[in-house]
């Protein structure tokens, strides 16, 4: 027995799902034009008005918008509503340049409520369950999301937010806390401090949501072993939403996007082109009902592969692979494209945490790389036991990625553990 948390929404046929889309996103179009200069301005610029749309067949005729143009309309160029209608702000947790900031009416925070309550009751959640919020809350989406979507689904609900880990770990033997919500590398954070503190036995986790950074398959599997979960992926952005925008079911074969809110798209990152069905690609969103910030074409950088394959699920909507990485966070060293999930995966598959650091330099006009990664606890000091292990890494590593890698086993626990998003990537070169 399946259960969701709004079934016609979630299960709709497709011939009905494109009929809500293509009637929400004419709306859209028209909504965008008169209220948002910025974009009319770039519509005028390619020679298109509202009139042009017909269909979402006809939504290749539209710009796209990036981030950077998020930061030179930055506050108020993209604003859609009049401002007393918005009720709330979220802003991006980037740390270079202007930020991004979002803007929500209360009809936006309820969709996007809704979108995670989706997620939360697809990873097998319900009233019954003790819901603990380790995302951070304030201007980061992670935390209000998901805590505003645990309130829908009618969960009691642990705002902990990040930080203060012997708090979090208190909470979750004192409250036996059911349900994890936080990113990936503060779970195994977690998950470290309850061993530490002999408590595993006393954790009555069963499952958790987890996003915000990207993380393996092998990372999951670390997760589900340390804290005795079934670990589920969710995904999301701030200038689209937040976390919700699609999620993971009991298959855990891609995300189902929440598509009657919004659209995906696939294109080639070099020309823009639109791609067929299954190829890989950069995800492009364009937002079908959001009403002060709502975004058309915007492109994520994230790369991944749409599927409309049937789910045992039940549910009809479109899923996305998990990222295969960033057309932005993707590092080209000598000539080689190499996306840290690939380290990530050598490391975890030969029994190493995930605690590691990338470091990138550009040395006498040469690319360097190198990978700092905790030894295991019982591995020892032994200088020949070490530097076996690193040669076996470097092999590793070379395999995968087909460039050299200089690997370097430290102390365990010598790596600064993060109670958000992890830095995992160093790129000392002057590239620009």
């Amino acid at each position: 027995m399946h259960t969701y948390y709004q079934p016609h929404e979630e299960t709709m046929s497709r011939d009905e799902m494109r009929a809500l889309q293509n009637e929400k996103f004419l709306k859209q179009v028209k909504h965008v034009y008169d209220n948002v200069p910025y974009y009319r301005k770039k519509m005028e610029e390619k020679g298109v008005t509202p009139e042009d749309i017909k269909s979402l067949d006809d939504i290749r005729l539209l710009p796209f918008l990036t981030k950077d143009d998020l930061r030179e309309a930055y506050p108020y160029g993209l604003l859609a509503t009049p401002l007393e209608r918005c009720v709330r702000i979220q802003s991006t947790s980037g740390t270079t340049g202007k930020r991004v900031v979002a803007f929500y009416t209360q009809e936006d925070l309820d969709i996007w409520e809704e979108c995670c309550a989706r997620a939360i009751v697809a990873a097998g959640s319900t009233n019954k369950d003790v819901v603990q919020v380790s995302y951070g809350y304030g201007l980061f989406t992670g935390g209000p999301g998901l805590n505003g979507g645990s309130h829908k689904v009618g969960c009691l609900t642990i705002p902990t937010s990040s930080g203060n880990t012997d708090r979090q770990v208190q909470f979750m033997v004192d409250l036996q806390a059911t349900f994890l919500c936080c990113t990936p590398s503060y779970a195994l954070y977690l998950a470290e401090a309850i061993e530490e503190k002999g408590l595993r036995d006393q954790i009555k986790l069963r499952a958790g949501i987890f996003g915000a950074e990207a993380w393996t398959q092998e990372m999951r599997q670390e997760l589900e072993k340390k804290l005795g979960i079934k670990a589920y992926d969710i995904y999301g952005l701030t200038e689209i939403s937040g976390p919700g925008v699609s999620f993971e079911c009991e298959e855990q074969t891609g995300m189902h996007i929440c598509e009657d809110h919004f659209y995906p798209e696939i294109i080639d990152p070099e020309t823009g082109e639109v791609l067929p069905e299954g190829s890989k690609g950069e995800l492009v969103f364009t937002s079908l009902d959001k009403e002060a910030f709502p975004l058309l074409r915007y492109r994520t950088k994230d790369i991944c592969v749409l599927s409309r394959k049937p789910c045992s699920c039940g549910r009809t909507l479109v899923k996305m692979s998990k990222p295969l990485g960033r057309s932005d966070d993707m590092l080209i060293i000598r000539g080689v494209n190499v996306f840290p999930s690939q380290i990530e995966t050598v490391l975890l598959n030969h029994g190493y945490e995930a605690n590691y650091q990338i470091f990138v330099d550009r040395v006498n006009n040469t690319d360097t790389l190198d990978v700092n990664v905790e030894r295991k606890p019982d591995m020892g000091s032994d200088l020949d036991t070490v530097k076996a292990a690193e040669r076996k890494l470097v092999s590793a590593l070379r395999s995968m990625l087909g460039i050299t890698a200089n690997v370097h086993l430290v102390e365990p626990k010598s790596i600064a553990r993060s109670e958000g998003k992890a830095v995992r990537v160093i790129d000392k070169r002057k590239l620009y």
